[in-house]
């Protein structure tokens, strides 16, 4: 690893700090360094606050040092104003001589206009450095923007003998088939996305709340597949703990759309599009990373449309017999761990 890389790849560390807080915005993360040494370092606030490079530079306590420091950054510094002014201005006001990034931006407000402002104002500028790794890094950013739907992630608990709910239940909640320590991880990820999606017998047999309850971070935005407006007015997930959205042809009786409810729409007749259709409607909403939690029906549907991304898998060690067999999905397999005597295995459509 050549001195950018060492660089490029701190960035890279500490920009999943922003993970779960910056989106829509990217999770970038920015280092300045000055004679081999690190002076400065920052990574984006949450949504409608400073960019990394702001931050960065912000954090440098002798400012006379970064017209002869170099700045490192995972993505393309932003050229226009949004929610705050140009990060590439920030750094041509400061003299920066040099600044390396990870990879362009393709958002088409960016797509290199950054690198040109930058190049004009007399900054030499490299680009590329550990690319692959940054735009895994940037995974849900380049998926929105680039294929124009969210950044799909598939959940699901399976028993050892292959099933995801048992034939019968006696009580109107989960039946839980992994240990505690899975089901806290689970509400991590929760936090580190920003919206969820269940079906609706999920919500008629379990009544969840959908939240983070067991770690601490942000409610995902709950999303409801309704197609026939079964969903109760006094469901767990219409509480006011955050926002939910019910897709249906109808609605809810007796719920009117609010800053905390939001309603919206598919054609339910168009069987082989339903996915695809779901992922516009969350697009739309500028939401660009979903988990997708069930239950089968629901999961199977983005599997046969191929709208999935990555699927995280628990194998509890509990046996149903019978029930809801768990859904039917390949890809290429990323890692594999035991959590006590759970498995988890992540595999990513290849």
């Amino acid at each position: 690893m050549n001195i950018h890389e060492k660089y490029i790849k701190r960035c890279i560390d500490i920009g999943k700090n922003g993970l779960g807080t910056t989106a829509p915005n990217p999770m970038v993360g920015c280092v300045i360094v000055y004679e081999n040494k690190i002076i400065g370092e920052g990574f984006t606030s949450p949504f409608g606050g400073a960019h990394a490079e702001v931050n960065a530079i912000n954090s440098v306590k002798n400012q006379s040092l970064l017209s002869k420091s170099t700045l490192y950054v995972t993505l393309e510094p932003c050229s226009h104003y949004g929610k705050t002014p140009p990060c590439a201005d920030a750094i041509i006001k400061f003299s920066i001589p040099t600044v390396i990034i990870g990879t362009i931006d393709t958002h088409s407000k960016v797509g290199g206009k950054g690198v040109e402002k930058l190049k004009a104002s007399g900054c030499e500028v490299m680009v590329g450095v550990l690319e692959n790794d940054v735009k895994v890094h940037h995974k849900r950013f380049f998926t929105f923007h680039n294929k124009r739907r969210p950044y799909v992630i598939l959940k699901w608990a399976e028993t050892s003998d292959g099933f995801i709910a048992p034939q019968t239940k006696n009580e109107k909640k989960p039946v839980w088939i992994t240990n505690p320590i899975s089901r806290q991880l689970v509400h991590k990820w929760r936090s580190e996305e920003q919206a969820i999606v269940v079906g609706t017998n999920t919500v008629l047999e379990d009544n969840p709340s959908l939240t983070v309850r067991d770690w601490s971070g942000k409610n995902p935005i709950r999303i409801v597949l309704d197609k026939h407006s079964r969903v109760s007015k006094d469901a767990a997930i219409l509480d006011d703990k955050a926002k939910t959205m019910i897709i249906s042809n109808k609605g809810v009786s007796g719920v009117s759309e609010t800053e905390n409810f939001i309603l919206e729409y598919l054609d339910w007749n168009l069987k082989n599009s339903i996915a695809q259709q779901i992922c516009n409607i969350l697009f739309q909403n500028n939401i660009n990373s979903v988990i997708i939690e069930g239950g089968r029906q629901t999961l199977q549907t983005f599997i046969d449309e191929n709208l999935w991304d990555e699927a995280r898998i628990f194998t509890g060690p509990t046996t149903f017999g019978s029930g809801t067999k768990s859904p039917d999905c390949s890809g290429k397999l990323l890692s594999q761990e035991n959590i006590l005597d759970d498995t988890l295995k992540i595999i990513i459509n290849d």
